[in-house]
């Protein structure tokens, strides 16, 4: 009995096909037209197999002298949220390279459509073909964008494997057995949740769970908000440590001229009790304004930088210091101490010393909470976070106020850290320190806004993609 043959794939493959007194070319024009668009296109063809004729042993046989039977377009149309995702890579300095097995054009159009490809958009229509050469070529040029067209999932990894050569931070997308070699290669494999398969989520650092690739930009932005808030926790912490060895440094070369202007005792309460809350809660702070609109940061920079150290000691610490010194020989001063005075148990000036301690205890506690409004923000002003926006925050800066004002003025806890209930005019002078050192550092984060509009330091760094449609 007779048979038909039928044939469906992409129009370059099944146009050859098609036997050679047809005229194929409106045919490949309507395809071209329909991949412009952004479709997926297949193109349909088949051959009627006489009575008694045998079956073609090979495919080549079964797949030749075709009749065009005609083109279906497929079109799946980007997420609505895509757009604004890539939107939000290119303002943090990431590029985006789709590489996928669709043709050129139906990838490039969809591309278009998300607004990858800004300012420049490079397709690769035949990416197996491409040399090494050409393909260092494309990557080093940061203001370009690539389509690879057509690829394999041996593509994909000499995708990534180019990017790491040049050092770039790679994130690669995938879903299927053949991209996990690629997804372990990278810096960051990225493995559909739904639609990916168990060997790619294994072989992925990230799963989503909803298959969305503004997914893996929430990610980037969550990431960089957890890398400034653990600056933050370290230049709060840090910033302590100038007022707290500079009393020890002036007793130590005044040859003990000038007494101890702070405990033991009184240090611990700061370390153990006054700081940890305050500390802990500047890891929730939220996002800082502009968090995804500066360039990456060198992935050989630390946590720790000598611009952080300079704010926490040279800034913050110094100030601290400075006012906490000014505290503690106020309170002395008005009492009538003199450099080399006695002020040990049982000397007139005794009572006056212990106020002077409580006072360096009490200016170190207000100085923290200068520094820990402060230390929200390393770049932008407290008014474009508000106030009020971290309450664990404000709730640990509330503790430690109870506290310092438990061991200052409660008669059990005066014994036991050697304190001493200060008068209302040492109160309004420590007062005033969190203003002191919020505003000296609100002022040099002005000047450094002013100076530095964007601050930062560029790395390209590209999630690529591994299917047509984001």
């Amino acid at each position: 009995m007779p048979f038909r043959v039928v044939v469906k794939g992409a129009p370059e493959a099944v146009l050859p096909q098609v036997h050679a007194q047809a005229d194929v070319a409106p045919a490949r024009e309507a395809a071209e037209s329909m991949a412009r668009k952004g479709m997926r296109v297949l193109a349909v063809a088949g051959r009627e197999c006489p009575m008694g004729a045998e079956a073609p042993s090979q495919r080549e046989d079964a797949e030749s002298e075709l009749t065009l039977l005609g083109l279906v377009g497929l079109y799946d149309p980007p997420r609505t949220e895509v757009a604004e995702a890539v939107r939000r890579c290119h303002e943090a300095g990431i590029r985006v390279l789709i590489v996928t097995g669709d043709n050129g054009a139906t990838a490039a159009a969809v591309a278009r459509e998300v607004g990858i490809g800004v300012p420049r958009l490079h397709v690769v229509a035949a990416s197996e073909s491409i040399t090494d050469e050409e393909l260092d070529r494309l990557l080093v040029e940061d203001d370009v964008e690539v389509v690879f067209a057509r690829s394999s999932p041996e593509t994909k990894l000499k995708v990534a494997d180019a990017l790491r050569a040049h050092g770039r931070i790679v994130a690669m997308t995938g879903d299927g057995v053949n991209d996990a070699p690629a997804l372990h290669r990278a810096h960051i494999g990225v493995a559909m949740g739904k639609s990916g398969t168990d060997v790619a989520r294994e072989a992925a650092t990230m799963v989503l769970t909803d298959d969305d690739f503004a997914t893996i930009v929430a990610a980037v932005e969550s990431g960089r908000r957890v890398y400034d808030n653990v600056r933050k926790f370290i230049v709060y912490i840090f910033a302590h440590t100038t007022p707290e060895v500079v009393p020890f440094l002036v007793f130590a070369l005044s040859a003990g001229a000038v007494p101890l202007p702070l405990t033991v005792l009184q240090i611990l309460a700061i370390d153990l009790g006054t700081e940890t809350l305050p500390a802990l809660a500047l890891g929730r702070e939220r996002s800082e304004p502009g968090t995804m609109k500066r360039p990456p940061r060198p992935h050989r920079q630390g946590v720790i930088s000598r611009d952080m150290l300079i704010r926490s000691w040279g800034y913050l610490g110094l100030v601290s210091a400075a006012l906490v010194m000014g505290a503690f020989f106020y309170v002395l001063w008005r009492s009538g101490w003199t450099p080399g005075a006695p002020t040990g148990d049982g000397a007139a000036l005794h009572h006056a010393y212990t106020m002077a301690t409580t006072a360096t205890f009490a200016g170190i506690v207000t100085c923290q909470v200068g520094t820990a409004i402060a230390a929200r923000t390393d770049h932008a002003a407290l008014r474009d976070i508000g106030l009020f926006t971290n309450p664990l925050l404000l709730a640990g800066i509330a503790f430690e106020l109870v506290f310092t004002a438990a061991l200052v003025y409660l008669p059990p806890l005066q014994d036991l850290f050697g304190t001493a209930a200060l008068p209302w005019d040492v109160v309004a002078l420590v007062a005033t320190f969190p203003f002191i050192v919020w505003g000296t550092d609100e002022m040099r984060r002005a000047r450094r806004r002013h100076s530095r509009p964007d601050a930062g330091s560029a790395e390209p760094v590209g999630p690529v993609r591994s299917s047509g449609r984001p």
